[in-house]
């Protein structure tokens, strides 16, 4: 019997991050893109990338770039911005026909919504310190002061099951008060994991700051970018969740499945995890 040939847009979309971050791009691209299925991949056992020398960073994207391709992927989502900012140019200069999404901190539209002209900016000390983002900062400095500010600690916090929403909220208390100091009434969530804990950061700042994320932008330029390339697959959209999502990680497979369910819902409770060791 002839095996049906497999028209590339219904290939899945690879995705990978550090942990469960990228679950929050996940969920926007899942409702933005309701036909598309997805392979997304916890690096768990490199956790956390935010404070890695820039080199391993980079070895990792490459090594699951790489992974992701050989299964087949039409495109990768890297839903890290750490990742983004240390290996995003090699990644796309190895796969030069390869669409690749990247990640960045929503400097552009926050620094058309501030009204004090300053922007506060949560992330990771390697995106902070990385030469992409002082590029990017500095594409918009005539639009607004950025302040940057690294949250050590923040990633591994939100990686535990069930969140520690306590010890959470006493280490991002002085951060957020440091930005409101500054006259900071725009926050942007500069790390994947961060959205998670929005909720938090919006009570801390009050109602006047408005806090931004990234995951729905990231599921639009996907959708822009598989659309430019004929891939956009516009199938079935009538499956479940559950049922376009493979999960992979380097970790250990229970544990990220505890956090999958706790962060996403119990509709994630019979989702399939695979170990993957790269």
């Amino acid at each position: 019997m002839v095996k049906p040939v497999l028209h590339e847009s219904s290939l899945a979309v690879g995705v990978f991050d550090s942990g469960v971050g990228g679950l929050s791009v996940l969920k926007e691209m899942l409702n933005h893109l309701p036909a598309e299925h997805f392979q997304f991949v916890a690096d768990e056992r490199y956790l956390p990338y935010g404070d890695k020398p820039q080199h391993e960073i980079t070895d990792r994207v490459l090594t699951l770039s790489n992974w992701l391709r050989n299964q087949g992927c039409k495109a990768m989502v890297m839903a890290c911005n750490t990742a983004t900012a240390a290996g995003a140019n090699q990644a796309r200069a190895v796969h030069a026909n390869w669409p690749i999404v990247g990640i960045e901190p929503a400097v552009k539209p926050a620094s058309m919504l501030t009204k004090t002209g300053v922007v506060g900016i949560l992330a990771t000390t390697n995106t902070v310190a990385s030469e992409r983002f002082k590029a990017l900062v500095e594409r918009f400095d005539p639009m607004a002061k950025v302040i940057a500010h690294p949250c050590p600690g923040l990633v591994e916090l939100i990686e535990r099951s069930p969140m520690p929403e306590d010890a959470i909220e006493a280490l991002l208390k002085p951060v957020v008060a440091e930005l409101l100091q500054k006259q900071a009434d725009v926050i942007v969530l500069g790390c994947t994991h961060y959205p998670f804990v929005a909720h938090l950061i919006s009570r801390l700042a009050g109602p006047g700051v408005a806090v931004i994320e990234t995951g729905l932008a990231v599921a639009k330029q996907l959708k822009t970018r598989l659309e430019s390339e004929n891939l956009l697959n516009v199938g079935n959209e009538h499956l479940p969740s559950i049922e376009r999502v493979s999960f992979f990680t380097t970790g250990q497979p229970e544990a990220f499945k505890s956090k999958l369910v706790n962060l996403l819902g119990t509709a994630w409770c019979n989702a399939q995890v695979q170990q993957l060791d790269v």
